[in-house]
């Protein structure tokens, strides 16, 4: 796979990055890399246009107002929207999911338009806040082990006919709609409440999005067993009583 490049895009890492977030470009830079594959990471702030080029986008979470000057101006940049029409793999962590639906409850309690990459909304749940680690059966059509990672937010995120939940709990509470979903996909764009940052928690989530940008069916093998024993550690912790 020498010959092939990717170009990895991290997007408002200066607004939406928290939980270890930045994490996930990291270990999707890694794993490329792993399997013999040039790649261009490009980290684009806030006050910077979004690439249109890119294979890989990925975006993380954010507190209330950075979560709406993002959502600001990724519509009005219009990059990020525009590559997902070119068919760019995006793929994003709380707040950065709740951008990608219809609306979501910004900081000032007014509803906030999204980019509608996701047939998801969001509003602001009534009950406690969602917080703790989580364990969840992804999609099976996906062909991915359990998800592991650490919720904390506030929203309710409801799914609308063409999006897919990306995992269904075991633990945890993922959209907190009390239906078990966490997340959400359609094609090219993902959608997922957890932290922890994922993609260390779960690298075979970097390799999916690794062969859907390549249009690969399956990646070269790599050495797994630093993810794998995070992962049996974080997934021990989960199924723990409370």
């Amino acid at each position: 796979m020498s010959d092939s490049s990717l170009r990895v895009v991290w997007v408002y890492p200066d607004l939406l990055s928290t939980y270890g977030d930045q994490g996930n470009v990291l270990v999707v830079e890694r794993r490329a890399r792993q399997r013999g594959l040039h790649v261009e990471r490009v980290d684009v702030r806030s006050d910077q246009p979004v690439p249109t080029s890119g294979d890989i986008y990925l975006i993380g979470g954010g507190e209330d107002r950075p979560q709406r000057l993002a959502a600001e101006r990724l519509r009005r940049d219009g990059g990020l929207s525009r590559a997902a029409s070119n068919g760019a793999i995006i793929f994003s962590v709380c707040a950065g999911y709740q951008i990608l639906g219809h609306e979501f409850i910004n900081d000032l309690g007014a509803r906030e338009p999204g980019l509608g990459l996701l047939d998801v909304t969001t509003v602001r749940g009534e009950g406690a806040r969602c917080v703790g680690d989580v364990l969840a059966d992804i999609d099976p059509h996906l062909g991915l082990p359990q998800l592991t990672g650490f919720e904390n937010h506030q929203g309710v995120t409801h799914l609308g006919p063409t999006a897919r939940p990306f995992a269904r709990t075991v633990f945890g509470n993922g959209n907190g709609t009390g239906d078990g979903t966490e997340g959400a996909y359609n094609d090219t764009v993902f959608g997922t409440y957890m932290h922890g940052p994922v993609m260390a928690r779960n690298p075979q989530i970097a390799d999916l999005l690794l062969k859907l940008a390549l249009d690969v069916n399956a990646l070269p093998p790599t050495d797994d067993r630093w993810y794998e024993a995070l992962r049996a550690e974080r997934i021990a912790a989960a199924s723990q009583p409370a």
